[in-house]
């Protein structure tokens, strides 16, 4: 299986993406895809250098980072899923409103034309806030799927969402058969 797996910035999440990108890529192809503050945005968490090294050395190609790069996606048949992992709070409110401005959300809209599934690790401080509608819609959408979420931390950061991102590849299997995970918010 081809599996797209589409980066967006939640840069702090990334020490636990990783893993679970190693872990889709040793049962099945991965194609990966970066957000534009992936491509661009240096923070304390590393360098975009940083993050395409680490992404080739798993996926063993470069990542897609333009929309004319992730366009034929759909007309190509070129994956079978797409994660985006982390999703942040602004891609959920894109793809909940049908934007397609970014490589992330135009793959999205792309592969969704042939009715795979995108599973998404959501990561957003405003989970609770201002993204829930968005989740809520999204989680009503067919061919969206959800990797389990928990409040990140209830005391601190009380509208904070993120995925268990362990439970990715088995979220994504289980995607494949058109199945969401139960149960969903931890």
């Amino acid at each position: 299986m081809n599996v797209g797996f589409a980066l967006c910035g939640s840069f702090c999440t990334f020490q636990k993406v990783f893993p679970a990108m190693e872990a889709v890529a040793s049962i099945h192809k991965v194609i990966p895809i970066f957000s534009d503050s992936v491509c661009t945005v240096s923070s304390r968490f590393g360098t975009p250098e940083e993050y395409r090294e680490r992404t080739v050395e798993i996926c063993g190609s470069e990542p897609l980072t333009t929309l004319e790069q992730v366009e034929p996606i759909g007309p190509k048949h070129l994956l079978d899923a797409l994660i985006i992992a982390p999703c942040t709070g602004n891609t959920l409110a894109k793809l909940s409103c049908g934007i397609a401005d970014t490589a992330v959300t135009m793959a999205a809209k792309s592969h969704l034309r042939n009715g795979g599934p995108v599973i998404l690790a959501v990561s957003t401080n405003d989970g609770l806030a201002a993204a829930a509608e968005n989740i809520g819609r999204l989680l009503a959408r067919k061919h969206f799927f959800f990797v389990p979420f928990r409040q990140d931390d209830p005391e601190k950061k009380p509208t904070s969402l993120v995925a268990e991102f362990q439970k990715l590849p088995y979220t994504l299997e289980q995607a494949l058969l058109g199945v969401q995970i139960q149960p969903v918010l931890l």
